[in-house]
């Protein structure tokens, strides 16, 4: 099954970590990654720009709403994304676990529902 976790963390600018700091925690990410590939688990990791770039949509009475940043004003904002291939919910969570971002930040993990598709594409 595949899980989707969303990385929340307070936003930061990578230029104000000293380089000592900001080169240990790219080599906890670098470490957590590589055994996820050995597992053959992460399918999809991404980082987020920052939250100020976003635009929320939003349609209603049919006319089409756009506001310039996140929909919620939060002390967490979303920063990246996860989709990992795990047996079950056990094994999702142990991996969120893992996820150097938890130490500070938080990790939802939700399961992807699988959806048919219509019109002759398939659904994964």
């Amino acid at each position: 099954m595949r899980y989707m976790m969303l990385v929340y963390g307070e936003e930061f600018d990578l230029e104000d970590f000293p380089p000592e700091v900001l080169k240990a925690s790219l080599a906890q990410f670098n470490a957590f990654h590589e055994e996820m590939a050995r597992r053959g688990a992460m399918l999809a990791a991404d980082r987020l720009q920052p939250s100020g770039t976003a635009t929320t949509v939003k349609v209603r009475d049919g006319r089409v709403l756009t506001t310039d940043g996140p929909f919620a004003d939060t002390k967490e904002q979303l920063g990246g994304i996860y989709v990992f291939e795990a047996q079950d919910l056990d094994e999702a969570l142990e991996i969120a676990a893992k996820i150097p971002a938890a130490a500070a930040g938080s990790i939802e993990v939700r399961p992807i529902m699988e959806v048919a598709v219509e019109e002759g594409l398939a659904a994964e």
